[in-house]
This record gives C-alpha cells, structure tokens and sequence, in this order.
C-alpha cells in the first residue's frame, strides 16, 4: 500500500522511462512520502507485442485493406513465432539472435523492409548487432503498420491518439471519444491499470502527461479509476497542462480528475497530497497553481505563501519500480541524433531548470520552466550522476534541459573527470562562442558523445529577429570544434518562420548543404515553424507579421493557426528540404543542384559556394583572458636530461616523454624551464583542487624566467596544447 501511484499513460520511449515521475518520486522520497511508479506505455506494449498478444491480435474479426496487411496476415505464424525472442533481442537479454536476424529468412517481411535497397550501403558501417537491431525495428514497424491499419489506428510506438490532443481549443471531441467502447490498446490499458491500482491501493493517482499522444490513455484511465475506485483522488500533471491548459474552463474535464497541477509538480502534488492525507492537521486547504473544482465551477488556486522547492532541495530522480529491464532498443539509421534519441538506456538529469539565454521569440519563455533559470551545482549534479548509476546500473546519460549553460558544463566535465567517472552523457546546447576548441577537448574527455542545437534558419536576419543571440559564421565554428573533438553534432533547423521569404528558405538549405559537406554536423533535423501561444510571436503576432485565428478558448491552448503577412505556402518546401537533407546526413548527393530537389521553381541561392569555408578560416583570436582556468588532462611525463652542445657551447637540456591513449609524444625544454614545467603541470593537472587561472601561471613563470608569451606560444607548448594543455 502507497499514498500515491505516479503513472506515465501510454506512449513516450521504448527505450527508456520518461523521467517525470522519477523526478517527483525522488522529491517525494525527501518528504517520507509513499510513492510507486509505472510506465503504462511500456507494460502495453510488451503485452501488446507478445506471443500471446499477437496470437490474440491474428484472432480478431477485421479486414484486410491493403496488400501490406494480407501478407502480414498470412505470416501471421512466423510473426508468433518469432515475436517474444526479437523482445527478448531488443531487451539485450539474447546478443547471440543477431546472426539469425541478419540472416535471409528468419524474420518475416512486409513494406517496411523494401526500405532496405536504398539503405544497404549504410549497413557498412554498421556491426552486427546494429544491423539486427535495425531489421528487429523494420520487422516491429510492419506489425505495427498492421495494427494501425487493421486493429486501432490511433496506434504509435511513441504516441496514441495524438490528433485528440493536439489543438484542441475544445474538449468535445476528445469526451464524445472517452463515451466510445474501449479500443483494442484501451482494454491491455486498462487491465493492466486494474492490476496495478489494487496492488498498489493508492489515496492518490497522479498522471504525469508530457505530450498530446499521452492525454487520450490519461483520460481514459482516469475515467476507469472514477468508475472502479470512487475513492481514489486523481491529478494530472506534466509538459501538457503546463503548456495547454494554462486557459482551462470546461468543468467536464473534473469527471475525470480531481486536480490538475502547472509547472514544476514537487510543491503542487506535496500540498494535493496534504489536503488528502493529513487534512486534519491545517485548517484550510492550500495548494500550488492547481486547477480544481470549487462549487460546479473551474476554479484555479494558488493560496500558499509556501515557495517552490531550490533545485538543490527535490533529491535525486529514483527510477526504482520501473521495469528498467525491460525497455526495448530500436535502430533508425536515417538519422543520427534519433538513433542515439532511441537506442540504449538512458538516465535523466536536467543541468538546469530553464534557459539561462530565455530570449528565443518563437520558445514558451514566458512559462516557468524557461523564464525561471537555476543551475544545480557540479558537486550535486555529480553526486546523482553517481547515485543513479548505482541505482540503475546505467552510466549513460541525457541531461534534457532547454540549453545546457556551458559554465556549467564546463565543471560537471572537470567534476566527472576528477571522479574518474566513467560515464556517457549528451545533451542541448545554443551554439554560443563559449564552445571553444578546448572545451569541447573536456567535454569529450568527460564523456560528452553528442550536443544538439538550434540553427533554425540558417539567415543572419531571421536568426536576430528570433533573437538567438549566434550568428551562422559562429555555429560554423562552435559546430567545427565540437566535430573536431568528437562530439557528434546534431543541427535543429526551422522554416517557415513569420517574414521568412523563398529566398531565405533556399539560402537557408545551401548553408546546411555546406555544414554538411565540410563535416562539421553530422545530423539535422527540419521542422516547420508552429506558433505557440506562449511565445512572444504568439502573444505579439502584430510585431511578427502574423494573423493569428481566434478561437475560443474552453480546453487546451498552446499551438495557434495564423497566416503570414508574406503569403507564402511553406509547407510546400517540407519534402524538398528534408529529402537533401536525409542524403547530406549520409554524405551524398551534395553535387546535386538545390533545384533538383523541389518539383517547383526555386531562385539560385545567394550565398557564395565557399561561404562556409571562409568562416572557418577565419584566424582565432589568439587573446587569452587572464581569468582563464589552465587545466592540464594528460597524465604525468616521464624526465631525461641531457646536454645540447652547439659551437662548441653546451647546456643542459630536458626532455619529457608523454603518453596518451593513442599515441607517445616528447618535447625538449632547457632543464630548468624543463623543470618548471613539471611543476607547472601538477599544479594546473585537473585532480588538483586549486584551479589555477592564466595570470597565475604567467606570475609563477615570470619570478624565474622572462616574456612568458614567447614561452607560452613555443613548439613545445604548442605540442601539449594539442594533447590536453587546454586554456577553460
């Protein structure tokens, strides 16, 4: 028996649990609060995709619409057959399976595999357990391009019945739907919900709902807990409400919950808990931004004077509960960032609540989880790194914050490496200056394999208008220094956005052509620009050029139908844009004429063929702040000395001896610089607690030698700076 059940409703990840839940658990956890977590997503689909799931999937009366299904259909066998030990595959409990997988005629093959011809080339540099991942992901996508046709076509792996959730002004579609007989997904839904509430005996369910493919299984699980456990409260929080139902009237909606909480959940569900649990012991009830109902009406509270919780106060996230075990690894090789995005298991920690930059014109940045920006210390952020790996057996790592501050980072890299943590991470950049080439070296050292950020749209005028705060020139840059170190660089890119003209969009697509074919992004993404009501081109479209449709408002509130002043259909240049870029994410086809990839007339581009490259030509400033933290990341040198002699002149030299990972290198000093340096590179060596700034260095030089910058800018030196000497 808990006080409260936290469930994450169908679906999110297949291969890791969405992180809210064990966020509010480890808060809960500091409060002697009892708690217990379930991902309902992935308990479904493993039921769903099962011997015994499919076998009572092939038994049902449907038809058979399409080509596709009637051969799915007639190897209905081979599917049963196979389906629980391609599970089992994915779960990484059977490695030795890849050789059967890879092999012609094990898993049975529908359309999703005709993919296959134009993608064997990418096979070469993949191994076999890559290669068994990929086809197991094919082999899943055709099964459930079968449900979706034949059984429930509100069926996705990451989303159900997501077109209900998505701007939905009005809640009427989404409650005539919940007055529906339950799907086919609803009744595993359910049943395995039924389970889990008498086992758990809960006062209080709580549904954290991050995305609209989420809100249906929420509602719809809320309605069977109403109707089966009357005396169960119910509540619902997460990404959705924060961002949708900031405007919500309809008094419908409270058939089903008794509370919905806004922004962060730690001090919303501690007081909903309260007036449930230890009523008796206040007077009045007190809660946090939560909506409820108060005499038949929608009523929105937020009586406490109590202040949210510090980031340094909600604990560590507590994964225990979940299934861990039991999460499933699929391979899309179409696109890096979304491999790695599904691929492995991953443990979530944010860096930071908010955004230290908060200015982007098309973000939420007038909601709290941008606007309000606090960083958690390197120490504590390190510690949990630690508690969650004993905790999940994990060392990977996503730190999904808005933008990671790159100070921050910075110390969490020197952190992990002074732990000698060994540890994977990635996580969300701006691709601001402070990336430079040495710091990139750290983040690569720490762990760090892959950054994403926002390019947008790759044009120095709309990037001011959105006020991003970079340039195209210094995402070139930044990009370079994160390739060059090897972190993986994954690019956002963005069309449509209000003012943008035809001429933008293809200069635009000619940067992102030249990043690609110089190799400093190695994945990228197009989406089309959506305006949210939270936004400042949302609440002052007049500014932006935008016409935005008024409707009413009773239910959710976030994405908004507008019309651009400019006239222009951008959806038309959707395919276009991402077909170039699926092959420059491959390395082809950047001879191709950026007209050969629109069935429409496009002008030339403007921008010159070279425009990148002349970027990263540009001569680093070689001006090092005198603030700046010397940290030296090699190991230490072994010591020779010997004597130079030169017309008939001699002195004694020393010559130390370095070995990294990779390769041996030495460099000679005169002895006492020679010794110097030794010194110097204890005291600069990051194990060292005393972080020693450039000025420091320089005055210790100085009291025995002159002009360090001559020393400094020196072969030798020069040497070391390109095997870990790096200037922070």
């Amino acid at each position: 028996m808990k006080d409260i059940l936290l469930i994450t409703p169908p679906f999110t990840q297949l291969n890791t649990p969405y992180p809210a839940t064990a966020y509010i658990k480890g808060f809960l956890n500091t409060k002697n609060i009892s708690a217990f977590q379930m991902d309902l997503g992935i308990e479904v689909i493993l039921e769903l995709f099962s011997k015994e799931g499919l076998t009572d999937i092939f038994s049902s009366n449907f038809e058979l619409p399409s080509s596709n299904s009637q051969r799915i259909y007639s190897l209905k066998n081979d599917y049963i057959k196979t389906i629980d030990a391609v599970i089992g595959f994915l779960q990484g409990k059977n490695p030795s399976l890849a050789r059967q997988i890879c092999s012609v005629n094990f898993l049975p093959e529908a359309s999703r595999f005709s993919q296959l011809d134009d993608m064997e080339w990418a096979f070469g540099t993949m191994g076999m357990q890559d290669k068994a991942k990929h086809l197991a992901t094919l082999y899943l996508e055709d099964l459930s391009d079968f449900i979706v046709e034949c059984v429930d076509e509100n069926f996705g792996f990451s989303r159900y019945a997501e077109r209900l959730g998505r701007s939905a002004n009005s809640f009427d579609e989404l409650y005539a739907n919940l007055q529906n007989e339950p799907t086919y997904i609803d009744k595993i839904t359910l049943k395995i919900l039924k389970e889990r509430v008498e086992e758990v005996q809960p006062k209080l369910v709580c549904f954290s709902v991050p995305f609209p493919g989420n809100l249906y299984s929420a509602f719809r699980s809320a309605q069977f807990i109403k109707n089966n456990f009357p005396d169960v409260k119910i509540a619902m929080g997460g990404g959705f409400p924060n961002t949708e139902l900031r405007d919500l009237k309809d008094k419908r909606v409270f058939e089903f919950f008794d509370f919905i909480t806004l922004d962060d959940g730690e001090l919303p569900i501690e007081l909903v808990h309260q007036s449930i649990c230890h009523s008796e012991l206040v007077s009045e009830s007190l809660f946090k931004r939560t909506f409820l109902l108060q005499n038949n009406e929608v009523t929105y509270v937020n009586n406490t004077t109590k202040p949210d919780y510090k980031q340094s106060e909600v604990g560590t996230p507590d994964y225990s509960d979940l299934q861990l075990q039991n999460y499933i690894s699929v391979i899309e090789i179409a696109n890096p960032m979304h491999s790695l995005w599904s691929d492995g298991r991953w443990n979530k920690l944010t860096m930071a609540h908010g955004c230290y930059w908060g200015k982007c014109t098309f973000c939420d940045i007038s909601l709290d989880y941008i606007k309000l920006y606090e960083p958690i210390a390197a120490k504590t952020l390190v510690d949990r790194m630690e508690e969650l790996i004993t905790q999940t057996g994990e060392n990977g790592f996503h730190f999904v914050d808005e933008a990671a501050p790159p100070a921050l980072m910075r110390e969490v890299a020197l952190e992990i490496i002074k732990r000698k943590l060994v540890v994977s991470w990635w996580t969300n950049i701006r691709f601001e200056k402070s990336f430079t080439s040495d710091l990139c070296v750290l983040l690569k050292a720490s762990g760090c394999i892959a950054v994403s950020g926002g390019l947008e749209v790759a044009s120095d005028r709309l990037l001011e208008l959105i006020k991003k705060g970079v340039t195209v020139e210094q995402v070139a840059q930044v990009t370079r220094n994160f390739t060059e170190s090897g972190i993986m660089v994954h690019a956002y890119l963005m069309y449509g956005y209000p003012t943008q003209t035809i001429q933008e969009t293809i200069d635009s697509l000619e940067m992102v052509r030249q990043l690609f074919e110089l190799s400093v992004l190695q994945s990228g993404f197009w989406h089309q620009f959506a305006m949210t009501a939270h936004s400042p081109v949302g609440m002052f479209p007049e500014e932006f050029g935008v016409i935005p449709e008024q409707n009413e408002i009773t239910f959710a509130n976030n994405d908004i139908n507008f019309k651009d002043k400019t006239g222009i259909n951008h959806d038309k240049f959707s395919f276009g844009l991402k077909k170039s870029l699926f092959n420059y994410m491959h390395g082809i086809c950047f001879d191709y004429d950026l007209q050969d990839w629109f069935d429409f007339k496009i002008p030339n581009t403007k921008i010159p063929s070279d425009y990148i490259i002349s970027c990263l030509e540009k001569e680093p400033d070689f001006n090092i702040k005198s603030s700046a933290k010397v940290v030296w990341i090699g190991g230490k040198p072994t010591i020779e000395s010997f004597t130079k002699s030169k017309k008939g002149n001699s002195w004694k030299m020393m010559k130390l001896s370095f070995h990294d990972k990779t390769e041996s290198f030495d460099i000679s000093l005169e002895e006492e610089k020679g010794k110097w340096l030794v010194s110097a590179l204890e005291k600069v060596s990051v194990y060292n607690e005393n972080k020693i700034t450039f000025s420091q260095l320089k005055s210790d030089f100085e009291t025995q030698f002159e002009d360090f910058e001559l020393f400094w800018y020196s072969k030798p030196i020069a040497t070391l700076r390109d095997f870990g000497l790096l200037v922070l």
